[in-house]
């Protein structure tokens, strides 16, 4: 029992004991009997119990069902992980110890409230492969199961996230619920309450993607002219003579003389004047495109001339994803390829307060304890280390550490040659497609057969990896190897049998009828079933002799040339050896030219190696203080990470709490709640404030601005209001005045209304259709001037100013502002209004869906460019309405001021 002493596992402990002593219970059950249980769980649920007490009875029939429907029947390890997801906790299990089989218990027990489960992947080809392996454990059972992928139209996602449990992406989740903020119909919404999540590899999507925001955005009215011409001028520079690079911050500046050379080159006689702040912008994003930004490492170029990103975590394309900020229009530029406009944003939201809207959030990787802290301070989760089913014997080998990069991989190739040589499977983790493609040629020359499997040839990937523990196998991959995949030494038989299967002719959707458990008496189904089953007890007894083999010769062989940033990533691959108690081994063969040794630490490690060695840089050390040198600058490198990806979410937290109230008030308009209290608020603010303007304190009351105060009535409210004459001006009281002007300003709304209402119109759903449509607009404004703000914040720094706090207090004016805006020019709608004729409604002119011609979607970093985001629909509501501010009239900006004497000054 040793390895459940940990003290946040001894309670998790009594709790699986209690789920394993219920087994026989269970076991006993008719299938009939079994999946009755269902309907009596959430009576019970439904009469106070709760899931907590629930728990051990549901996870022993999930078991059983599971057993029955699967032939897979969880582990107590897996019953323990179980309960931590539940729990509200990150269960951090190794690598082939069932992850997508634990998260059925957690599952099924909090889809008994109705209230919907999610579970999160990392991308759509494992979210569909869990909702149909795991989906088949809950059909059993009775519960609805859905997929949401981003080709759906509305009603399939509707439908999907209607099911008890749904699978989806953390893009997709992400983008549907900005959409749904973005509609203007009840009836368009896709999503219900964020109730509970189970986030799969969640420190991949929590930690690596939270870098950088989802943003949907509409097409930008600037030109891409300059992006080429700051592309010319930085190929004319020259490092450390005109700028200045700090790779371990990312950041370039130019030095005093290519300031001088960018003044004369763009014509300016001042380049730190902030009106050519912009030309700046595109000289910082050119320089690091060109310097920073390495193709066929941090993105590649297709056929199709498209400049496309590689994920740094995983080595996948991330088709439709595009770098912010114009960086990506820089290397564009840089490429020679087409360069794309700048979009606008639409709308906006980080990964952090996204996930932290659910109710209830868990999460599961093999390697989470290295980002416990961030974790817990951002997410309020913990990391309970789950033991595994077996021991762990895979021997972690100290790292090789050479003096150049050609030396490393001349030993890793050598490496490589020799352990083949022994039979044993080989997987090779490279950084880069580069790196991975250098490799290779190293190989062919010295005859080794071998599959390469990098962002350039990815379609390969299931059936790679399903092989790569193969005797003889040797694979070179880039990080994206195995995410979600388990590597089986001898080989896949399930993989080998359908491969077969489809070899013979069989179309994909018979074969997973085929391996489907689901009652059937259709005669084709029964013969597919049979094949498949023959031919996996075939190959099972091939892959279960060549397991042996694979094991006596000791397992799968690791071998990383680099070191990651990351010691998760260098975890991950690490962790695709050793599964279910297997041998293996893993071993890092590092160059000090690499970035993490070159940047980080390197110096230090040179002059001992310096000392050690002497001047063969060819000449391996292996020392466990060169690791730990090693592992040391790599938390370092977390550290400033985690500071980058808080930064982000110190901004963010800024429009995060201005995004709760506007979507909570929109919200509230779309369900139908009535608004009419809202409006008349607005009616009074609106003459309040332009009794304020017009009627100002301290003047004599024929002083004020009489006619300019007419001019306001007759234009917001399309109202010709009592015009006092000199007599009555002299007497004037504002209380009186005030009293006069909105009895006016009533009368004229219920004069609209009945207007409206003999058209055949209701007025409550005008005023909420027109409160959407300005609320849209105006937030859409905001969010687009907020994201220009931040961009120039941080030379606040440069006067001791703190910039997050500069963001925070301007950013919550420029809020107030737009708030006015939106009172003035919803009301300004309402009273002009004409009735004409039927016309259509269209959400947000220039919002655009969150996919391509081809369904993918778009990004910029995590961005997604959207086309058609917004449903479109004929409504009966006609407007027709033409504003024009007068100039003695308060400025629409909020200031408080006349037009004429703010924002109408140059007019």
């Amino acid at each position: 029992m040793g390895l459940f002493s940990n003290s946040a596992l001894r309670p998790v402990k009594k709790l699986a004991d209690k789920v394993e002593a219920l087994s026989s219970v269970y076991e006993e059950m008719s299938d009939d009997e079994l999946v009755a249980m269902t309907e009596e769980f959430k009576k019970r649920h439904q009469n106070g119990e709760s899931l907590d007490a629930l728990l051990p009875d549901v996870f022993a029939q999930v078991r059983e069902a599971s057993w029955r429907v699967l032939g897979m029947k969880h582990f107590y390890a897996q019953v323990l992980g179980g309960i931590v997801l539940h729990q509200g906790n990150i269960a951090e299990m190794k690598t082939g110890e069932g992850k997508t089989l634990v998260a059925t218990l957690p599952a099924v027990l909090n889809a008994i409230s109705g209230k919907g489960v999610h579970i999160v992947t990392v991308n759509e080809y494992l979210a569909k492969r869990d909702s149909e392996w795991m989906g088949k454990v809950f059909r059993y059972l009775g519960y609805t199961v859905g997929l949401v992928t981003r080709e759906m139209d509305k009603a399939q996602k509707q439908k999907a996230y209607a099911c008890d449990i749904t699978y989806s992406t953390n893009n997709e989740l992400g983008f549907d619920y900005l959409r749904d903020n973005m509609v203007i119909r009840k009836s368009d919404l896709v999503q219900r309450e964020l109730n509970f999540a189970i986030v799969d590899e969640v420190d991949s999507i929590l930690v690596d993607e939270a870098r950088t925001p989802l943003i949907i955005s509409g097409q930008g009215d600037k030109g891409t002219d300059l992006y080429q011409q700051a592309d010319r001028f930085v190929r004319k520079l020259k490092e450390e003579d005109d700028y200045e690079v700090d790779e371990k911050m990312k950041a370039i500046n130019l030095t005093e003389e290519g300031v001088k050379k960018a003044e004369q080159f763009f014509k300016l006689d001042n380049l730190t004047d902030i009106e050519n702040t912009e030309i700046v912008h595109h000289i910082n994003q050119a320089l690091k495109a060109h310097r920073l930004f390495i193709r066929d490492r941090e993105y590649v170029v297709t056929d199709e001339k498209e400049v496309v990103i590689v994920d740094e975590f995983t080595g996948r394309l991330m088709i439709g994803r595009r770098y912010s900020d114009g960086l990506h229009q820089a290397i564009e530029a840089k490429e020679g390829v087409k360069v794309e406009r700048e979009s606008k944003t639409l709308a906006t939201i980080t990964f952090q307060n996204f996930f932290r809207m659910y109710n209830k959030l868990s999460g599961m990787t093999g390697t989470a304890k290295t980002e416990e802290d961030e974790f817990q301070s951002i997410y309020n989760l913990n990391v309970v280390e789950v033991p595994t089913h077996r021991p762990m014997i895979r021997k972690d080998l100290n790292d090789a550490i050479y003096g150049t990069k050609k030396g490393k991989f001349n030993a890793v190739a050598d490496e490589i040659v020799a352990l083949h040589a022994t039979g044993r499977p080989i997987l090779v983790g490279t950084v880069s497609v580069a790196d991975n493609e250098y490799l290779s040629s190293l190989l062919v020359r010295r005859g080794v057969k071998h599959e390469l499997l990098n962002a350039k040839n990815h379609l390969r990937e299931a059936q790679i990896v399903a092989q790569a523990g193969k005797k003889n196998a040797v694979t070179i991959a880039t990080n994206m190897a195995g995410r979600g995949t388990d590597i089986i030494l001898g080989g896949n038989a399930d993989y080998l049998a359908r491969n077969e299967m489809r070899m013979d002719g069989m179309e994909d959707e018979m074969i997973e009828n085929a391996v489907s458990h689901a009652v059937t008496d259709d005669p084709e189904i029964l013969a597919a079933r049979k094949k498949y089953a023959e031919l996996l007890a075939k190959h099972k007894k091939i892959t279960d002799a060549e397991h042996e083999e694979v094991v006596a010769l000791g397992g799968l062989a690791i071998i990383g040339t680099e070191r990651h940033e990351s010691r998760r990533i260098d975890n991950q691959l690490r962790g695709r050896s050793g599964r279910q108690g297997d041998p293996g081994s893993s071993k890092f063969f590092i160059a000090l030219e690499d970035d993490l040794m070159r940047l980080f630490g390197g110096d230090r490690i040179k002059a001992m190696m310096e000392r050690l060695s002497g001047d063969d840089d060819d000449m391996p050390l292996e020392f466990g203080m060169l690791t730990k040198q090693i592992e040391t600058a790599q938390k370092r490198i977390e550290s400033n990470n985690f500071n980058l990806r808080k930064h982000v979410l110190d901004y963010d937290d800024v429009m995060n709490k201005q995004r709760e109230v506007i979507y909570g008030q929109r919200k509230q308009v779309l369900m139908g709640d009535d608004i009419t209290g809202n409006i008349t608020g607005m009616v009074e603010t609106l003459v309040d404030n332009a009794i304020g303007v017009y009627c100002p304190k301290g003047k004599y009351s024929e002083e004020w601005d009489w006619d300019d105060l007419y001019a306001y009535f007759e234009r917001v409210f399309a109202l010709k209001v009592k015009h006092y004459s000199d007599d009555e001006k002299e007497t004037a009281e504002i209380p009186v005045l005030r009293d006069e002007l909105l009895s006016a300003v009533r009368e004229a709304y219920t004069k609209k209304e009945e207007e409206m209402d003999g058209a055949g119109f209701n007025m409550r759903d005008v005023e909420r259709m027109v409160l959407l449509r300005v609320v849209d607009s105006k937030w859409m404004d905001h969010i687009d001037a907020m994201d220009q703000f931040r961009r120039g914040i941080g030379l606040r720094a440069l006067g001791q100013r703190d910039p997050i706090n500069e963001y925070r207090i301007e950013g919550f004016d420029m809020f107030d502002a737009m708030v006015d805006a939106i009172r003035e020019e919803t009301i300004y709608m309402l009273y002009h209004i004409k009735v004409e004729s039927k016309v259509e409604q269209k959400e947000v002119a220039g919002a655009r869906a969150n996919v391509d011609e081809d369904g993918n979607p778009i990004a910029q970093g995590q961005r997604r460019n959207v086309q058609g985001g917004a449903s479109a629909g004929e409504a009966q509501m006609p407007v027709r309405v033409e504003k024009k501010v007068g100039r003695n009239e308060p400025c629409p900006c909020g200031s408080g001021k006349k037009y004429k004497n703010c924002c109408g000054k140059n007019a």
